[in-house]
């Protein structure tokens, strides 16, 4: 199979754009909400996503954190995992999350988020942001209301999200998946 681009740069950013609009109509000021991405590429999303609401919404500061799960994954123990860092340094008790990741897929990493974020308070609701939404693939039931892309694939391919700040752009390639072979 060859990579076929799902998003280009351009398309990229648009999409980038659009989300942040669709959280503008719910949280309108961010006065009562919080971003907060999933490590490691979810950090990404959620950095972007803020840098754009607070151009957007005239420097309103917008608060945004990074989460680390790897103590909540279900398979901890199986994979050689390096824990990353979890920044999260305001208050999420009885405010409005939104949770932010990359690519959904099996929805295992944001079930492993939810129980790390919970240690940090109870919100008063929780919001799943992802940049794609590869449907047809769960095993458990999570759902994104945010999404920038929803695509159909199967298990031998992969999502492969480059990031201006690690790859020097921004594009979202489907491509096979050596190790699911």
């Amino acid at each position: 199979m060859q990579p076929r681009l799902i998003l280009d740069n351009k398309q990229f950013q648009i999409t980038l754009r659009r989300l942040c609009y669709q959280l503008i109509e719910v949280h309108n000021d961010f006065s009562e909400s919080v971003i907060i991405g999933i490590q490691p590429r979810g950090v990404f999303l959620a950095q972007r996503i803020k840098k754009t609401l607070e151009d957007i919404l005239k420097n309103k500061k917008v608060s945004c954190g990074s989460l680390d799960i790897t103590f909540y994954r279900d398979d901890f123990r199986k994979k050689e995992l390096i824990p990353s860092s979890t920044t999260i340094d305001f208050m999420i008790e009885d405010r409005n999350v939104i949770l932010i990741d990359d690519v959904l897929y099996t929805g295992r990493t944001i079930r492993a988020a939810l129980d790390a974020m919970l240690d940090f308070g109870r919100p008063k609701d929780v919001e799943l942001m992802v940049l794609i939404d590869r449907r047809f693939s769960r095993n458990v039931p999570i759902q994104a209301k945010y999404i920038g892309k929803t695509i159909d694939s199967i298990a031998s391919e992969r999502v492969k999200v480059e990031w201006k700040e690690l790859d020097k752009t921004d594009q979202v390639w489907l491509m096979e998946d050596k190790i699911a072979r």
